[in-house]
């Protein structure tokens, strides 16, 4: 079986720890760590881009990481993992999982034998790791704790957005009322938006730390202490996630920001151009190298404006263009939850929702929304009350009601459907009912697993049917529970750039699909977007941040947003497509 861009995004990760472990020049291990993070952002088929011979178009995959991206397609194995193998045992590269533990340690512990998680819990319960150089026995003590979490967590070791988003906020809330804090946020994956977050990084500015730190190590939601100094404290949460806490002088503030939010390869490029510019750069502060007195910036932006560059929205910071994007006045202008007028995807009483079709309208209209379309499920989806043709039709009525109550308000309650594309390739629907209906999404809940040849068929069906407008959640993953189904992307991009069909970006933080990647691709086809919430409650409503977290990473603008146009040229775009 043909290997995914993940399996290969994930051996290459694996190539870099076992080169890290071996001492490797940073350079060499960074160009396997970039080349796997691209390939993982890559919206298209590796397989498909090899036979059009463009790997090497791919950021961060130059000729050699080319080759052997054609060898693992060729052959699914790779000589060099293999040999690198034969030197650094892969078990080896499982103990960089426990927290505390680096490549230095790895080989350490390697080269005492310890080769497995097994090797080195047995050998710290039996005391033989204190006498190692650099180790101690509260070093032993922590290993143990490292691997009781690995053990807990080893199901889940990232945390889906909306888990780790609503967390870091509560800390900060907590620790930002305190009178010693200025301002602060977090930073990391998480300020670049990223779907899963493996720990959190918190950055508060202030000229007196230690109260911060006590109150940070105190909460209660804190299951264990993980460090606890002056300028940083870790805690391990309840939860599982780790969170990382920096207090620094607000003078450093913005060095130490821009540092902790980019990724390995934006802050790269980033310190490349500042030597460039005679700076050397690091998280303190800017220090020329010709002995000239440090630069201290309190402001992201004054980091960026001393390298000739403008701020750099966070969710860029990928080295995925932005910097070219920067230097030539290019960047976009990323769509705010400001920006949205609408919410075209959520469910109701009807079928599986929470709420009636008018609470739905009130809290849409509360949260500034000038029109909504309730698009309960379809009969096929009997575990969530999908609703049969005589329901949906009755339906319509109660929609219309709603729409007569509140459009003198400022709202227009619309009346759509998420109909199944069925196992068989199906709408579940016919034709004259779904002409009937203001709007239709069309989604893939069942046969995910199906080949993709066949998975795909389906997909297009529903794309080139006039009657449909938006393909909900097109991957129907499930972050951490399900994988995609194995769409041939370039084939649905195509159908629905030929077909004027819009694809959504699924808010729910379990979803996030399309993922940005894809998002990004489909604006650069001319593709219509949708951002919805998939709200079965009037809480769901506020998972639209999530939606627009995702599409900004995906560079998406306002204007690529159908549910950013007004009630008006939404009805135009609609009535063009038949409705």
């Amino acid at each position: 079986m043909a290997l995914t861009n993940r399996e290969i995004a994930d051996l290459f990760d694996r190539v870099a720890d076992m080169l890290q472990i071996k001492g490797e020049i940073i350079h060499r291990i960074l160009a396997y760590r970039s080349a796997a993070e691209a390939i993982r952002q890559q919206p298209r088929d590796l397989r498909a881009i090899a036979a059009e011979g463009k790997l090497e178009e791919i950021p961060a995959v130059g000729k050699i990481i080319a080759e052997k991206i054609e060898e693992l397609l060729t052959t699914g194995r790779l000589e060099f993992y293999e040999q690198l193998a034969a030197e650094v045992p892969p078990s080896v590269v499982d103990i960089l999982h426990i927290t505390g533990v680096g490549p230095k340690k790895a080989k350490q512990f390697w080269a005492a034998g310890i080769t497995t998680i097994a090797d080195l819990e047995a050998a710290a319960r039996a005391g033989k790791l204190r006498d190692m150089p650099g180790m101690g026995a509260k070093s032993e003590a922590k290993i143990l704790e490292g691997i009781e979490s690995l053990k807990r967590h080893a199901a889940n070791v990232r945390f889906p957005l909306g888990v780790a988003l609503p967390a870091a906020e509560l800390i900060l809330e907590r620790l930002l009322a305190l009178p010693e804090a200025l301002h602060g946020v977090y930073a990391g994956s998480l300020r670049r938006a990223r779907p899963t977050i493996g720990d959190i990084d918190l950055l508060i500015a202030s000229d007196t730390s230690v109260p911060i730190m006590d109150a940070f190590v105190s909460m209660d939601t804190v299951a264990r202490i993980l460090g606890h100094g002056e300028t940083k404290s870790s805690v391990e949460l309840q939860n599982g996630l780790q969170v990382d806490l920096r207090v620094l002088p607000p003078a450093r503030y913005g060095t130490a920001l821009q540092y902790f939010t980019g990724s390995q390869a934006h802050n790269v490029r980033i310190r490349e151009i500042a030597l460039q510019r005679g700076y050397s750069l690091n998280e303190h502060a800017l220090t020329p190298t010709d002995g000239s007195p440090e630069i201290l910036c309190a402001t992201e932006e004054a980091v960026y404006e001393h390298l000739g560059l403008p701020w750099i929205p966070p969710e860029l910071r990928e080295n995925w263009g932005e910097i070219e994007a920067a230097q030539s006045g290019r960047l976009p202008h990323l769509i705010t939850l400001e920006d949205m007028r609408a919410d075209l995807h959520m469910h109701t009483t009807w079928s599986d929702g929470k709420v009636d079709i008018r609470g739905m309208a009130e809290a849409a209209l509360a949260r500034g929304r000038t029109y909504i379309v309730i698009t309960d499920h379809s009969q096929s989806s009997v575990v969530a009350n999908g609703l049969s043709i005589e329901r949906l039709i009755a339906q319509r009525d109660a929609v219309r009601a709603v729409d007569a109550e509140f459009a003198p308000r400022g709202l227009r309650v619309f009346h759509g459907v998420e109909c199944d594309i069925r196992a068989d390739g199906e709408l579940d629907y016919p034709d004259e009912l779904l002409t009937s209906l203001d709007f239709v999404i069309a989604s893939l809940h069942v046969g995910l697993r199906q080949p993709r040849d066949q998975v795909t068929r389906r997909a297009l069906n529903a794309i080139q049917n006039p009657h449909v407008d938006l393909i909900g959640h097109p991957r129907g993953q499930l972050i951490n529970q399900r994988d995609p189904a194995d769409l041939d992307m370039d084939a649905v991009f195509d159908a629905a750039r030929a077909h004027g069909t819009a694809l959504e970006i699924n808010a729910n933080p379990e979803r996030l699909d399309l993922e940005a990647q894809y998002a990004r691709r489909a604006v650069e086809l001319g593709i219509q977007l949708c951002i919805d919430s998939d709200a079965h409650s009037i809480e769901d409503m506020d998972k639209l941040r999530y939606g627009i977290m995702t599409a900004r990473r995906g560079w998406v603008q306002p204007d690529d947003v159908i549910n950013t146009w007004s009630v008006e040229r939404f009805i135009e775009w609609t009535a063009q497509r038949g409705k």
